[in-house]
């Protein structure tokens, strides 16, 4: 077997660290602006996970930007990494939030609720009565909550419906949604044990910061943005 196949979870999470490093600030003001946009998200569900969803992939374009503004190649402007990524990151947050949306209908129908599906849409909870006698932990717990089990529903979709790569497949050498799902996939499957444990550790963080660290959410957007590219760019752009 060759080197090229055993790379291992801990390779991937080196060179993750490694690569938020060369560049922190980058990372820290966007880390700063995931932060906000998910509490505005607060507002209701569905611009929540939306919010929560383009945010992530958006990183992805970001974490390109700061790539290339050490690479020989040139570098480009932030707003390009914005201009370039926010069309598809947009596209994949309605997807998800559709996908929601049906499970949530069908679950309130079930259940006998059917007045609750408008919910999904508007559910304005920013109120002195939700606000008031909340300490730190708990205020970002409120805050947060829904983004994390967000981030588990979308790396599960990824990983039944497409592929980790397919996002940055996408986006960065044009291929379609079939394209990047079977190229994906094939790439997964070389790299089956790291890929998993990738996945498993991000889900557990997402876990983690829902009720024991949950200011550290907007942290691991950014982390999973960066580990998603770093990925990538392992094995689609070797030099």
């Amino acid at each position: 077997m060759s080197i090229y196949n055993k790379t291992k979870f801990s390779d991937w999470l080196r060179k993750c660290l490694l690569f938020i490093r060369r560049d922190p600030w980058v990372w820290v003001g966007y880390t700063l602006f995931v932060a906000v946009i998910l509490c505005v998200g607060r507002i209701s569900y569905a611009l929540g996970i939306f919010s929560a969803v383009v945010s992530l992939f958006v990183g992805v374009g970001v974490a390109k930007y700061n790539d290339m503004k050490h690479s020989d190649t040139g570098s480009v402007g932030f707003a390009w990494a914005i201009k370039k990524s926010l069309p598809l990151a947009i596209i994949m947050g309605l997807m998800i939030v559709l996908c929601w949306f049906i499970f949530s209908a069908l679950a309130n129908i079930l259940n006998g609720q059917i007045d609750m599906i408008s919910y999904f849409f508007f559910d304005w909870q920013f109120t002195s009565q939700n606000l008031r006698g909340r300490d730190s932990r708990e205020l970002a717990i409120w805050l947060y909550g829904y983004a994390n089990i967000s981030l588990i529903f979308t790396l599960l979709m990824l990983a039944t419906f497409a592929s980790w790569y397919s996002y940055p497949l996408m986006l960065f050498k044009d291929y379609s949604w079939s394209q990047a799902k079977e190229v994906g996939r094939q790439e997964s499957a070389k790299q089956k044990e790291a890929y998993y444990k990738t996945l498993a550790f991000l889900v557990f963080e997402a876990i983690l910061c829902t009720e024991i660290t949950p200011w550290l959410t907007p942290v691991l957007y950014v982390l999973t943005s960066a580990f998603m590219f770093v990925t990538y760019k392992n094995f689609f752009e070797r030099s």
